[in-house]
């Protein structure tokens, strides 16, 4: 079979990016489509001989700042050629789903989401800009919002990041989805078994909808110990608002990240994700998370066994979820959180893919 991989963007290495590694292993050989390719991030990762940019690749800023350029994106998809392919794998958050492939191929799309800006969160997004602004955007949403149905219409099959993607996919585009967790590398990210250290941690990207603002107003009013490795628009705003007991260690690697993970006494995780690789990584390292009942976390965090949640995104209701971990923090057993999280494993993810392709096509693969 001739395969070809489709992404929106390779400019940072996330999650959905992981997974296009992932796909790579399992199909060495095909190609890479995608709008833009920031190779001094990601050379490393990608090589580049295997990536085909959209005209966007040429355009100044949209390596950077692909946002920019949101409403060019699917004509930009719908310009790649893609006959030639038997089977196309997407992973998609956007746009990428909506590329043209002829009748005799087979497009599997893994949906981190479908975007979340044109959809659920599109009064989130749209509040802090002027009437105008707001007006001009609100426009371009309506029109991407047809497009996204339309583009889902082209997808054979869908498969989901979680439970609760699987469902948003019924809501938005009515159909059906096979949920796969995507790979965590729980081979990294193990357990020290040292002594736990007195502080929390929180490890995310610093734009609003994480809701970090919650986590630092919390712990302004707890005093206990915060750190925050991450960097995102929010950065400064954040940091201004915080008193001396939280600190922002900013952009860090996965080593350094890695060893706070073991010796931080929980993860804070006051947002809402769709799956939620971070809060797998650091039940990976035998520590516990506490959480926002909804999203992601409800699939791989365990009640009173790898964390605690709570109900509401409000202060009231983190203080008392962080008081009740104080109490109980001695009955968490880091080998069974270290356990909970070996279910999200790499090879895991390529078996499972491997296996659902293969009931498509049969040994063509």
């Amino acid at each position: 079979m001739k395969v070809a991989i489709v992404h929106e963007w390779l400019t940072t290495l996330g999650g959905s990016e992981k997974v296009v590694l992932e796909f790579k292993k399992i199909f060495p050989e095909a190609p890479i489509y995608t709008l833009v390719f920031n190779e001094e991030k990601l050379g490393n990762y990608f090589d580049k001989n295997e990536v085909i940019t959209s005209y966007l690749q040429h355009i100044p800023l949209a390596k950077k700042k692909h946002q920019l350029f949101l409403s060019f994106m699917p004509k930009a998809f719908e310009r790649f050629d893609l006959r030639e392919y038997d089977l196309i794998l997407t992973s998609s958050s956007a746009f990428a789903k909506g590329v043209i492939s002829s009748p005799k191929s087979i497009h599997i799309c893994y949906c981190h989401t479908p975007p979340r800006y044109i959809w659920d969160l599109s009064y989130e997004y749209l509040k802090d800009y002027n009437f105008l602004v707001r007006w001009y955007l609100e426009k371009k949403f309506h029109y991407l919002r047809m497009w996204d149905t339309l583009a889902a219409n082209r997808v054979d099959y869908f498969i989901a990041n979680s439970n609760y993607i699987a469902n948003r996919i019924k809501k938005f585009y009515k159909r059906e989805a096979k949920v796969i967790y995507p790979p965590v590398d729980v081979q990294y990210f193990t357990p020290s078994y040292e002594k736990v250290e007195d502080f929390y941690l929180i490890v995310s990207r610093l734009v609003s909808y994480k809701r970090v603002d919650l986590a630092v107003e919390v712990f302004n009013r707890i005093s206990k110990k915060l750190i925050v490795i991450g960097d995102g628009p929010e950065y400064k705003k954040l940091k201004a608002m915080a008193k001396r007991n939280i600190e922002f260690m900013g952009f860090q690697p996965d080593s350094v990240i890695r060893e706070m993970y073991r010796k931080c006494k929980a993860l804070i995780f006051p947002g809402v994700e769709d799956f939620g690789i971070v809060p797998v990584e650091v039940q990976a390292c035998g520590r516990p998370v506490i959480a926002y009942k909804e999203g992601g976390v409800l699939e791989t965090v365990i009640e009173n066994k790898t964390g605690i949640f709570f109900d509401k995104q409000d202060v009231e209701s983190l203080i008392k979820a962080i008081g009740k971990f104080e109490k109980e923090i001695d009955t968490f057993d880091s080998r069974f959180i270290r356990k909970n999280a070996e279910r999200f494993g790499q090879e895991r993810f390529r078996e499972q893919i491997k296996n659902f392709i293969f009931e498509i096509v049969g040994d063509k693969t």
